[in-house]
């Protein structure tokens, strides 16, 4: 398979600051491409919530290439690939504990990892941003692969970050030809219904111009119902390789 991405980052019209990171990263080894993508919002009530997300995301690039792509190529099982993700999440979160305890901070970051290998999708999960499965026709429809770890609207009870180890949310599942996958914060879906998100959104059809003007104007729909939080979303969509397909 292979995939193409449009990515939408924006700090809206009321934060000073935009505290969500992205990474979209992909490669291509002997044993089928690679592609990782991630969603990091820090939290607005810790101190420097983008530092946190940053951190992350950088720490996240070392891994794919040191990790990830390493393990892929020895044809390491799914479940090794789980387990190197939760380790580096531990890794990264023992950090900034350090970090922040020295000096008398409280830093934390929701996180949205997925990996998408061959037919194979992997994610790791802490927080409130989110990642929706878009099927293609017959099926047309969007669903939440995570959980929001959350209470009320803005409290988060699970992130990566200085108030000690969360185990992450893991699945895994077969990706289908005709899916796409959308990664995004909560300031991108608050005040957008799901079922708006998958129509505008659905795969077929969709090429990266039109992904990314629709990107676009979901984030200037939510600024306009009332959003103020900062909106970030990558969006993912599944090509299939030509030479497979006539062989």
């Amino acid at each position: 398979m292979k995939y193409w991405t449009s990515v939408y980052w924006n700090r809206g019209a009321v934060r000073e600051t935009n505290q969500d990171s992205l990474v979209v990263l992909q490669a291509m080894t002997l044993q089928g491409r690679v592609l990782m993508a991630a969603v990091c919002d820090g939290m607005g009530g810790a101190d420097r919530g983008e530092w946190a997300s940053g951190y992350l995301t950088e720490e996240l690039i070392t891994w794919f290439y040191d990790g990830l792509l390493k393990s892929v190529g020895k044809k390491k099982p799914l479940w090794v690939l789980r387990r190197l993700g939760e380790r580096k999440v531990f890794q990264v979160q023992q950090k900034l504990y350090s970090y922040a305890d020295a000096r008398g901070l409280e830093m934390g970051t929701t996180m949205s990892l997925l990996v998408l290998w061959e037919k194979n999708y992997l994610l790791w999960h802490l927080g409130d941003s989110r990642i929706y499965r878009l099927a293609g026709r017959p099926q047309n429809k969007i669903s939440l692969l995570t959980k929001d770890h959350v209470q009320g609207k803005n409290r988060l009870t699970k992130c990566v970050g200085s108030f000690g180890f969360f185990q992450p949310d893991f699945r895994m599942g077969v990706i289908g030809k005709r899916d796409a996958f959308l990664l995004c914060s909560d300031g991108f879906w608050h005040e957008m219904r799901e079922e708006e998100l998958g129509e505008i959104l659905a795969p077929d059809g969709m090429t990266e111009e039109r992904c990314n003007r629709r990107l676009r104007e979901i984030g200037e729909a939510a600024v306009r119902r009332g959003e103020k939080d900062n909106l970030s979303a990558v969006y993912i969509g599944i090509r299939m390789d030509r030479e497979r397909k006539r062989r």
